[in-house]
């Protein structure tokens, strides 16, 4: 099959296009079948007529001067044509949106609270429109609308279906109290029969709350009222000396919620720590750290060996920041568990968590890791990691468990 387009022509005309095909016509009879070729060339004129705007294209129009336009009318044909405006233009401000043109000259200024008072009074002197057929009450105006009948597939489905269970369970569910009911329906899982109290209270077996049936009123559970947390009561000036004093006492420092506390106790606090060899937890949640303190922070977790839990969460740390700190842990590598989301920025990006992720990978004794990460490959990885650091140090735990229970055996049951 070959096929052959002709060129559009100069003035607009489309020349003749020549078509050649082959075409195969098959003729069935009851018995055979055979297939006759046949050729034909067939030539076919196509005739388009271009897009017209009052007898011209529309191409004629791309170099008209709108301006040139616009100065050759009138000012009745101005007004026409500035009232054809598209409502739904949003470019355009509401007022200049409609075809309403008030023609009448202002009164005055602009005073909402009488023209307000003069709609009301307009809309109370209308009298209303005079009904056809007046209301009585209970009578019926007009054609009542009846629903339409279901389809019988619809009824169907509607229809209850019976289920033979045997004399013995449709006796007892014959004899069934309704509290006997609901508890039946909430081992069963049939939730949207009950409310949320009736489903507890059939789990716990408590008893029905009294009143409340498959007809009761549900009502909204009363709120449980929690006391409120006692205030952070550690005194920082205190805790300070004794991590500088090295106290063996201390051993968990608790700073969460302590507002104003200054940059003068940070620097001391994270000072001491550098030499501190008995303090293991320190929690400095909701304390206002920033990138500065945070900076000191790591230089005091290079040089801390004693340290296991460290939670500076809720903070104002930058992203940099957290990643300074997780590359401070690598040092001594002592640190369990290290915690700090809920930062200044929310969101870390893709290139600090690879930079996290990395830094979690290289440090054998982290296990728990409390920071949000967005990416999937990130938290895959850093999961991933601090599952093998849990096996490792279970696995060591268990060899030196079996180890001291073999030496703690007598020498004839080792030989055994």
């Amino acid at each position: 099959m070959s096929e052959f387009f002709g060129p559009w022509s100069d003035n607009g005309e489309v020349l003749e296009e020549t078509v050649e095909e082959e075409t195969i016509t098959t003729t069935t009879t009851k018995k055979t079948s055979r297939r006759v070729p046949k050729s034909s060339t067939t030539k076919t004129t196509t005739m388009t007529t271009p897009a017209k705007l009052f007898g011209r294209e529309l191409s004629s129009y791309d170099e008209v001067d709108v301006d040139e336009l616009l100065a050759k009318l009138t000012q009745e044909e101005l007004n026409m044509l500035a009232k054809e405006v598209d409502p739904d233009d949003n470019f355009l401000p509401p007022s200049q949106r409609n075809n309403y043109d008030c023609e009448k000259d202002p009164t005055g200024p602009l005073n909402r609270k009488k023209l307000i008072e003069h709609i009301n009074k307009q809309a109370l002197e209308t009298p209303d429109r005079p009904e056809i057929k007046p209301y009585v009450a209970g009578v019926i105006r007009g054609k009542k609308w009846i629903p339409p009948p279901q389809p019988q597939k619809m009824q169907d489905a509607e229809e209850q279906i019976s289920i033979d269970l045997g004399d013995e369970y449709e006796a007892a569910l014959d004899s069934a109290s309704q509290e006997e009911i609901i508890d039946l329906a909430a081992i069963l899982g049939f939730h949207s029969m009950m409310n949320q109290d009736q489903y507890h209270a059939s789990l716990l077996n408590k008893g029905q709350p009294v009143g409340l049936g498959w007809d009761g009123i549900t009502k909204a559970t009363k709120q449980k009222i929690f006391p409120m947390d006692p205030p952070n009561d550690t005194d920082p000036d205190d805790t300070v000396k004794r991590v500088e004093q090295n106290d063996q006492k201390l051993t968990d420092l608790n700073w969460n919620n302590i507002k104003n506390i200054s940059d003068e106790k940070f620097e001391r606090l994270f000072e001491a720590l550098k030499t501190n060899t008995h303090l293991e937890v320190l929690s400095l949640v909701n304390v206002g750290l920033n990138d500065r303190t945070a900076q000191l922070l790591a230089d005091a977790l290079q040089a801390n060996s004693a340290l296991r839990v460290v939670n500076v969460e809720t903070n104002f740390i930058s992203p940099q920041g957290v990643v300074l700190l997780v590359k401070s842990l690598l040092t001594t590598n002592s640190v369990e568990e290290f915690r700090a989301s809920n930062q200044r920025s929310q969101v870390l990006g893709n290139k600090i968590e690879m930079e996290i992720t990395a830094l979690v990978e290289q440090n054998p004794t982290l296990l728990r890791l409390g920071l949000h990460l967005e990416y999937s490959d990130a938290r895959h990885r850093v999961a991933s990691h601090l599952q093998r650091n849990i096996d490792r140090i279970r696995k060591d735990l268990t060899l030196r468990l079996q180890f001291r229970f073999f030496n703690n055996l007598p020498k004839g049951a080792r030989s055994q």
